[in-house]
């Protein structure tokens, strides 16, 4: 990670000072408390239905001392907005934790369930959104569960359910001047979705903001579930996770993103992923991508240009298309390991030439390698049959040369040590143990 206190956050070591107060809340009394709110204040909200949303504004923490806004021990604290306001909006709020919140839409036209909006003069980093079930923001493809379109950095968005929204998360502004910037994704389970499962839009230059990352930084996306199903996209068909590129100089021009150890399901009429800019994509499954025109893994150019991709030890099955790579990446690429059953396994730019040690095959074929190559949820086991999905020691320094300090590269997707590297696909073996079910469920930590 790039800074200390992310990597905190992200290893859930995050302590709270001494001297942090405690405070709590009902549904009547809450709006009132939250504006008393301070550095190192924990707010802790009753059971109970909150109906004028939880706007935040000017909650400002530290570093040393975040302020936390979370659910009870036991029951829920609902938070709904009835009017016509997004559920939790951010303004100029830093170092605040949402805890084991409910978030639920109330039908109302374009409203999102966490929002911060407003571009530069909105001021919103280093927030933790945690332990939320966020549900039912879908009265159109374009409310969003989690919407930023402000600069943001340094959020963790850890352990969430996402459901029956228009689009999951949308993260960064469609007109690319308000960009994510090193964020951590992480264990979140985002279902039945209009659009998109999660977007993280394309960037344009980097604005000049006191407090934004300017150094190479990194946003990882691990270890999450995305799942659509066979509902109608009005505004037009989007994959389960699309990750746009990066500026093409200066600040962000080389930063990555790093996508690894999730599980993708389904998707009827798109691409499971689609990435450009600067992608590292390595020990997920893929699952059921059955339109012809697309690719489990799309790798292209779309609002800014797909400059380098490393593909490997990834399991694909069920799919028209495996991964297709539709021009050569400047800066490098390696497809390397994977595991592809689809009718076209590897649809390849003729410039892709780094691509190697990959098992492919028909649809049908994948019976032979995989244990239970099904498509039922619950069922479906893609470990290596015993002997299977296995060859010569894949040489990944080139991919090693961009790894992170916490080396997730040398894991597969149940969190086993790769070993000598002879495995193929997102699995090294079971290690002895039975490993995380492929399901309608956030994935364990």
């Amino acid at each position: 990670m790039k800074t200390s206190l992310l990597l905190l956050l992200v290893l859930g070591a995050f302590p709270a000072p001494a001297w942090a107060g405690s405070k709590s809340a009902n549904p009547g009394n809450y709006r009132g408390v939250i504006r008393t709110l301070e550095a190192g204040d924990t707010l802790t909200l009753e059971a109970g239905l909150y109906q004028r949303g939880l706007p935040l504004s000017d909650c400002r923490g530290t570093a040393e001392a975040w302020i936390t806004i979370q659910g009870p021990a036991h029951g829920v604290a609902e938070i709904r907005q009835s009017a016509s306001a997004n559920c939790v909006e951010l303004s100029q709020c830093q170092f605040v934790a949402l805890k084991s919140l409910t978030i639920q839409g109330q039908g109302v036209q374009g409203q999102f369930g966490i929002s911060a909006k407003n571009g530069p003069k909105n001021s919103v980093h280093h927030i933790l959104v945690q332990d939320c079930t966020i549900s039912d923001f879908n009265t159109s493809q374009q409310a969003v569960g989690i919407s930023t379109k402000t600069p943001t950095w340094d959020w963790v968005i850890r352990r969430n359910v996402i459901r029956n929204c228009g689009t999951g998360l949308y993260l960064g502004n469609s007109n690319g001047a308000e960009p994510f910037v090193n964020g951590v994704i992480e264990y979140n389970l985002v279902h039945d979705t209009i659009g998109y499962c999660m977007e993280i839009k394309y960037q344009n230059s980097r604005p000049d903001i006191a407090g934004l990352p300017t150094a190479p930084s990194r946003t990882h996306i691990r270890h999450n579930v995305f799942i659509k199903n066979d509902s109608p996209s009005p505004d037009g068909d989007r994959p389960n996770l699309l990750v746009g590129g990066f500026p093409n100089s200066g600040p962000g021009s080389s930063d990555l993103v790093e996508i690894y150890s999730n599980f993708f399901f389904h998707n009827p009429r798109e691409s499971l992923l689609q990435a450009s800019g600067r992608v590292i994509i390595h020990d997920n499954v893929f699952a059921n991508c059955p339109d012809a025109q697309y690719a489990a893994i799309t790798l292209r150019d779309h609002d800014q240009p797909l400059k380098l991709a490393q593909v490997y030890h990834n399991t694909i099955i069920a799919s028209a298309r495996g991964i297709r790579v539709s021009v050569t990446p400047p800066e490098g690429h390696a497809i390397l390991g994977n595991v592809v059953f689809a009718d076209q396994p590897l649809v390849l730019h003729p410039g892709v030439k780094s691509v190697a040690e990959n098992l492919t095959g028909p649809i049908n074929a994948a019976a032979d390698h995989l244990i239970q190559p099904t498509l039922q949820l619950g069922k479906m086991d893609l470990h290596p049959k015993a002997g299977q999905c296995q060859g010569p020691p894949i040489d990944l320094a080139s991919i090693q040369t961009h790894g992170d300090s916490d080396l997730d590269f040398q894991v597969d997707f149940d969190g086993q040590s790769k070993g000598p590297g002879t495995h193929r696909g997102a699995y090294a073996g079971r290690g002895g143990k039975p490993g995380w079910v492929l399901q309608r469920a956030r994935k364990e930590q």
